[in-house]
């Protein structure tokens, strides 16, 4: 490979020429332009760690000829027979190369598994972050003799440029997955976009979802702190799977209590068919907390909350003091939410819906009756499921 080859590569990469691409994309059109340079690769993989609290890293596979694999490796996979027995495992914990070749007398599983498909060279290198973090790349040639000295100086010519590239590919990504986490993914999407100034907001309409685990202050009085964190990670599960998967964002967790909005789209104005989807979520979620037992000792544990739902205008994005800044939403309509997922307790209810929402939804509502509700003129008719009936009298 020509030392004015590999430098064409290596501007493509630094000019950002890429930057419009799909990093799938971007990798395969790296690995073509090596090819086509005169690099014999055959398999290409690169393999990040993320900062995200389930996922350890993302992989990327480009074979001559095919579409790039893209995968996710989760935190077991350390612990794993497979990964003890991996080259990139030298890699990730000792920051070395890794070399294989097929007529190697001590081979690695994985070489073996590529000697079928013609392999006859594999090298590991590491992928070295500005800090300092170890990330991985692997290339395969099916090159009889395996790689040559140039084509392995080649590789590491090429891995600071690279290096470089997946590292901003990598921060944008993490930036992302951690706001997503932490604030939901459109609100999330809004802060990178540049919504990050105090009073920058907007208005929408949305299903407001609130929430609350029953007789949690007692049962934190009772049970150790970690037991308590435990089961309100379960329990959360319980929702925000369900609103999540019915198009909802969770904006907070305040305690035991759960604050969710279902936006409604003003173009298309459907909000009967975003309130079916939340009356769903939140039977899914009653069923789920309902099946929920954590065992304590020789007891088990069993849960009840309460969920209200609203629908109307809020406020929503930034708020707080000074450069200390919350992304959530505000308003009547959240107030008026908060004030309904009291009642649910004292009528003994699970699922309890204003009069806006039921008359949105109608889907087998029993009306409780008319409520004086705290900052409101007039008092607000609340509703319960027809279902629920017979529950809530025994």
């Amino acid at each position: 490979m020509e030392s004015s080859e590999l430098q064409r590569v290596t501007h493509w990469l630094i000019d950002g020429v890429w930057s419009s691409e799909e990093p799938a994309e971007m990798i395969a059109d790296f690995c073509e332009r090596l090819v086509a340079a005169g690099l014999p690769i055959w398999r290409f993989g690169i393999f990040i760690r993320t900062l995200h609290p389930e996922i350890f890293g993302r992989n990327f596979i480009w074979r001559e000829g095919k579409e790039v694999e893209i995968g996710a490796v989760e935190f077991d996979v350390l612990d794993s027979p497979q990964f003890a027995q991996s080259p990139l495992r030298i890699v990730f914990e000792q920051g070395l190369e890794v070399r294989g070749r097929v007529d190697d007398p001590e081979r690695f599983p994985i070489i073996n598994d590529m000697r079928a498909e013609g392999v006859t060279d594999y090298i590991a290198v590491p992928l070295w972050f500005l800090d300092g973090s170890i990330h991985a790349t692997s290339w395969m040639t099916r090159q009889p003799g395996g790689f040559s000295d140039e084509d392995i100086a080649a590789i590491r010519t090429i891995m600071a440029p690279l290096a470089r590239v997946s590292e901003i590919i990598s921060l944008r990504r993490t930036a992302e997955m951690l706001l997503d986490t932490y604030v939901g993914n459109r609100a999330g999407a809004r802060i990178l976009g540049g919504q990050i100034r105090r009073g920058h907001t907007d208005t929408m309409q949305a299903v407001i979802w609130l929430s609350d685990l029953r007789g949690f202050t007692a049962l934190s009085d009772r049970l150790p702190a970690e037991t308590v964190v435990a089961i309100l990670n379960h329990y959360f599960d319980c929702q925000v799977t369900a609103i999540r998967g019915h198009g909802g964002e969770v904006l907070k967790f305040m305690g035991d209590g759960l604050l969710a909005v279902f936006p409604i789209d003003e173009y298309v104005g459907d909000a009967a068919h975003v309130c079916a989807h939340v009356l769903e979520a939140a039977r899914e979620s009653r069923a789920s907390v309902e099946a929920l037992a954590f065992p304590v000792g020789d007891a088990v544990e069993r849960f009840r909350f309460g969920v209200a739902l609203h629908v109307g205008n809020i406020l929503y994005g930034n708020i707080g003091g000074g450069n200390r800044l919350d992304f959530t939403c505000i308003g009547p309509a959240v107030n008026l939410a908060a004030r309904l997922e009291k009642i649910t307790g004292r009528l003994g209810r699970t699922v309890v819906a204003s009069e806006g929402f039921a008359n949105v939804c109608r889907h087998g509502w029993h009306e409780l009756g008319e409520f004086p509700i705290a900052g409101f003129a007039k008092a607000q008719r609340v509703y319960g499921l027809a279902e629920e009936t017979h529950a809530a009298a025994g």
